[in-house]
């Protein structure tokens, strides 16, 4: 689903297709975990929220969802611990009878039942196994949990743990159980695959193993609904071409904040029907022009040795492979893109470092508390290759 000045636009499909891949019903199995990536602003967290979470609640399943960029003072381990502490509060009553029924010593962290069911915290001592097997026991239903933005938890070990956690979690509550009767099902989304990626590459990441799904676009059947939509509101002799609002929409990166930003830009000035196909790829083009014009001066902002690792970390990130900073073949790599732009600097791992320090200072490059490196911004990516090409 997709908001644009009142209009709303629907995917049950793709919702129901993520929802049984959820319990290994679809064409892609995401039992053990849906690792959704997208650029920010391209209708995914829209998409979480009004199609997928409605279409979880549809089936009889308890949604949890949190964004881990809502607060970026907290650590992400708190965020989901408070998420999951919010979703026990309704059973309350319930949680208090089941402690009495199994007895207490099995909720070792409700020793004295004194939690405070006020405040979006579980109990000291508790983990988010017990708090997640507790919110199932209690709500007797399948829950799903949603963090958006995941990839903000590799910036802290306390989010890292909190990943591991929740794999020991969804194994826990899922043995023995399939489908349908699946404990806990996970989704995660990030608007930056190569973040995204590092909860999955590696041996020593918790998710190791599951893969990347790139998240569908917004496509014609949302440019065609929008116009649709739009000319029911203009005169008959003034109406926008489905095919002129998609090309303008291609030209942001499909997203629909932007293009909703240049259709109130033309409305200000409405020209004759012939002219609005004109107007709309104008104002589309200055929106881009804008954004890639911050990155021209970022660039020209840059050493050349600078340069030549951003490249690299470019390449790199285009062929959806790691960014190892100090590996042979990416010294290799870094020399030779240092030779194409006229130096013949030759690089080491201090050089490198070095670089990487100063990327990251200029918020061009992003860290894993764990040493992982990606671009902070994969369009950079597409305006440095669209920079090379001309």
């Amino acid at each position: 689903m997709s908001r644009n000045n009142g209009f709303v636009f629907r995917r049950p499909a793709l919702a129901r297709s993520v929802a049984d891949g959820l319990v290994g019903a679809g064409l892609q199995d995401f039992t053990s975990g849906l690792f959704l990536a997208a650029p920010r602003r391209t209708g995914k967290s829209t998409f979480l929220r009004e199609d997928l979470i409605p279409e979880c609640q549809a089936r009889g399943w308890l949604t949890v969802y949190v964004d881990l960029w809502a607060d970026k003072e907290k650590d992400p381990a708190d965020l989901i611990a408070g998420a999951i502490a919010g979703a026990l509060v309704p059973f309350e009553k319930g949680i208090r009878k089941l402690a009495k029924n199994i007895g207490i010593e099995k909720l070792s962290f409700l020793r004295t039942l004194s939690w405070d069911f006020t405040k979006p915290q579980l109990p000291a001592g508790a983990t988010l196994t017990q708090a997640l097997e507790l919110l199932h026991s209690a709500a007797e239903k399948s829950v799903v949990l949603v963090i958006d933005e995941a990839q903000h938890a590799l910036t802290t070990a306390a989010g890292i743990n909190a990943m591991f956690a929740l794999k020991a979690a969804r194994d826990q509550l899922n043995q023995g159980r399939e489908g349908e009767g699946s404990g806990l099902h996970l989704v995660f989304t990030g608007s930056n695959r190569d973040k995204l990626a590092h909860l999955v590459l590696g041996k020593s990441q918790p998710f190791f193993g599951s893969s990347i799904t790139p998240f569908p676009l917004l496509g014609k059947e949302f440019t065609q609904a929008y116009t649709l939509h739009l000319n029911a509101h203009l005169a008959e002799t003034n109406q926008f071409s489905a095919a002129d609002i998609d090309d303008a929409f291609e030209l942001v990166g499909r997203r629909p904040e932007m293009l909703r930003t240049i259709i109130g830009e033309v409305a200000l000035e409405l020209g004759e029907a012939s002219n609005l196909g004109q107007l709309l790829q104008s104002r589309a083009e200055l929106l881009r022009a804008g954004v890639w014009t911050e990155f021209e001066s970022a660039w020209n902002a840059l050493t050349i040795p600078q340069r030549a690792v951003l490249e690299v970390m470019v390449e790199r990130s285009q062929n959806n492979e790691p960014f190892a900073p100090f590996t042979d073949s990416t010294l290799m790599a870094v020399g030779k893109a240092l030779e194409n732009l006229g130096s013949d600097v030759v690089p080491g791992t201090q050089t490198i470092q070095a670089c990487i320090d100063a990327l990251r200072d200029k918020e061009l490059v992003w860290k894993s508390s764990r040493g992982g490196y990606a671009l902070e911004d994969k369009s950079f990516g597409d305006w440095l290759s669209a920079r090379k090409a001309r």
